[in-house]
């Protein structure tokens, strides 16, 4: 990207990312993290349904599609539907890492528009890793992996600790999501919030 921050710069220490033994195998379907994450959650019925699948090292692909619901101009999708696809995209990262991490910073760059109905493809990697902080990167593509550049950012994720999301969000939700017998929904309801 041109013209990223400082902040989105990792320092000269950082780590190169490690993909976590249990991390999902390349090829298979993340699913949503939780049913109401507007993002890739299915019970939300003007949300993105956004699809990720974990990738080689520590990357992701996803697509959505954009209807109509998502519009900003007249027959286009609005930039923070896009930036809200990019960050679902980048936050699903912390899943391979088998972290819990929010986003600090994400620096979005709209290189042209994207009509409704337009399937968006996503990569996504981790690029650094400096003590709590996750330096990633997305690309979203119109109509595949190899079509035109429509979007691109670059993040800046810190990881927290599961206290971050009972201290701040709504008791009844952070409740319901505790007791939910199925262990792998119960962790990734936790997985990536602001």
């Amino acid at each position: 990207m041109s013209g990223s921050s400082a902040a989105l710069t990792p320092p000269a220490d950082a780590l190169a990312p490690v993909r976590h033994p249990d991390a999902p195998a390349p090829g298979e379907l993340l699913g949503e993290h939780y049913a109401q994450c507007f993002g890739c959650g299915g019970a939300q019925p003007h949300g993105l349904h956004l699809q990720a699948r974990a990738g080689e090292g520590v990357s992701i692909t996803a697509e959505f599609t954009v209807q109509p619901a998502h519009q900003g101009a007249p027959g286009l999708a609005h930039g923070g539907v896009l930036a809200t696809a990019l960050d679902e995209t980048l936050g699903s990262l912390n899943w391979l890492l088998r972290t819990i991490a929010v986003t600090g910073r994400l620096e979005t760059d709209f290189v042209r528009p994207v009509p409704v109905g337009t399937v968006l493809f996503l990569e996504a990697e981790v690029t650094a890793v400096a003590g709590r902080k996750i330096y990633s990167r997305a690309t979203g593509r119109i109509g595949g992996p190899d079509g035109p550049v429509a979007v691109r950012a670059d993040a800046l994720f810190i990881e927290v600790k599961v206290d971050h999301f009972i201290d701040n969000g709504r008791p009844q939700e952070i409740q319901a999501a505790m007791k939910d017998p199925d262990q792998r929904r119960r962790a990734r309801a936790f997985e990536v919030n602001p």
